[in-house]
Parts: structure tokens; sequence; C-alpha cells
């Protein structure tokens, strides 16, 4: 491997690392199986990170949007959605490649050695749809329209599918928790069963949830092409010897769609290049 790329990687995981520690910094959460309910908890991280989490000192922005949706009178939650806009608009889905503790959490999980999966491309690029549908349908339309009896809604995401929550919230506190430990029941049990196909599918896809799950990854998509941080090729410089695409493990070719809405902005295809043909690009200057 080149040592250029090498150290690039150790610099990227020891970022995504580094942040999954930061933010879920509340030891005494972990020590004591409590959750913090402190100020910091009204602000939402860029990533998803579940709130429950023991050491969590933030607010998931998926879980935040839905908490609003869920209640008694549905209000929009013009905080998360503006907060999430301002943070697409300014990085897109760089908060993907370098601040999403699961997304990490994937990356590691396909260094095992085992035979890797390539999923054909027509149903890759159908499956690639399904985060938009889950941000759509399960972030947004459901806990908006469904009421039960009682008049109140439920976070479906996070309730029913969110593998980040049970990998974060649901088995540390099962574990610190003798009460939530006895009362384990047939939905934790459908939540925990599709974290072990997550971490399955992980070992042999590069970052299945991110590809075809994520709904905060499909926001940030659509501000990809029209972010403050961008990808720009100089096509004088390309010499078309498909270096960055082969690098990809996204699938995306950046010499042809430099911002696709796929890119998790790693940086990789920019290591590789042996013309410097590929930056990241602020409108103005040119970041290496």
């Amino acid at each position: 491997m080149d040592n250029k790329l090498k150290k690039h990687r150790i610099k990227r995981k020891a970022v995504q690392g580094g942040w999954g520690i930061l933010s879920n910094g509340y030891l005494k959460g972990f020590l004591k199986g409590q959750i913090y309910k402190g100020p910091l908890k009204n602000f939402c991280v860029p990533g998803m990170n579940c709130y429950s989490c023991p050491g969590a000192l933030g607010a998931c922005p998926i879980g935040a949007a839905q908490s609003v949706f869920d209640g008694r009178q549905r209000k929009f939650a013009f905080y998360v959605a503006g907060w999430l806009a301002m943070v697409g608009l300014i990085a897109g889905r760089l908060v993907c490649g370098w601040l999403c503790l699961f997304g990490l959490v994937q990356e590691l999980l396909y260094k095992i050695p085992a035979p890797k999966l390539t999923v054909p491309q027509k149903a890759d690029k159908v499956l690639r749809l399904f985060k938009y549908v889950f941000l759509l349908v399960f972030v947004f339309a459901l806990p908006f329209f469904y009421r039960s009896k009682t008049g109140m809604g439920d976070p479906f995401f996070c309730k029913y599918i969110c593998p980040v929550g049970t990998l974060e919230g649901g088995i540390p506190l099962v574990i610190l928790d003798k009460g939530i430990r006895s009362a384990i029941g047939a939905l934790f049990k459908w939540k925990f069963a599709l974290l072990v196909l997550c971490i399955l599918a992980s070992i042999f896809i590069y970052r299945p949830f991110c590809k075809y799950i994520c709904p905060l990854g499909a926001f940030y998509a659509l501000f990809q092409k029209v972010g403050f941080i961008k990808m720009s090729v100089d096509d004088n410089a390309c010499i078309s010897c498909g270096a960055c695409a082969k690098i990809c493990k996204m699938d995306v070719d950046p010499a042809k769609e430099p911002n696709s809405t796929e890119c998790i902005r790693c940086g990789e295809c920019i290591k590789v290049c042996p013309k410097n043909a590929l930056c990241f690009d602020t409108g103005k200057n040119r970041v290496v």
C-alpha cells in the first residue's frame, strides 16, 4: 500500500474514533447505566449517535426529528432540519466519512478476512434508493401522521429499525441495568437480529448500512452537489487511469462524478491520483 494512502487511512480512523469517544464521553453513564440528560443533550451531533447510549453527550438528529413529530401536536422540527441543512450545505456526506462512529464500526468489520461480495450494479442502484425511502417514510411520514389511541406517535426508525441504537444504547443498557434486562421482549430481540444482520453484512459488503439504509446519509446526500465543500477534477491533469474509481469502496467514479451523492468524502481517491487531478474545493481554495 502507498505510504501516503496508509497515513491518510490512519488519520481518518483516528478522527472517526476520536469523535466517537468525544461525543460519547459521559463515563458516569457507562459506570451506572444511566443516560446523560444535561444541557448538551439539547444539541444534535452531526452524525448518527444514539440518544440512549449511556455515554452520549448530544442528541441524534434522526431521533430528535422524530421526537418532535411523535408528540400530541404535529410540529415540524425546524431546529433539527435547519441544523442538518446547515451541516449538509457545509460538508455534505463528509460527516459520513469522517465523523460517523457506526461507519467506523462497519469499516473495521469489513477488514475481517472473508470473501467480499459485489452487489450486481442494477440491484445496487435500486437498493441505494431505499435510504431515501427510510428517510421519507420512517423518519418523517409515519411519526408525523400515525397516532395511537392515546394520541401519541412512535419514533418508527429508532424504535423498530436503527441498529445504531441497538449497538450504542440497547445492548449497553441491557448489560448495565437489571430492570431493563428483565424486561427484554420481542422488540429488543427483533432489533438485535437486525443488528446481527447488519454486522454480518458489513463483513462482506463495505458499509451496507450507509449505502442502503441510513436516512441521515440520505439527507446529507441531498446537499452533496451544492455544498460548500465539493470535489473537483482538473480535466487537463486527469489521464483517465481509473485509479480513483478502483480505490473507491462506495463504487463511485470520482473522475466522472466527483460530487456523487454516494461519495462519503473519505479522500482516498485524492491520495491515489498519480497526477493530483482530484481535490476538495471550497470554491476559492483547493483543499488537498
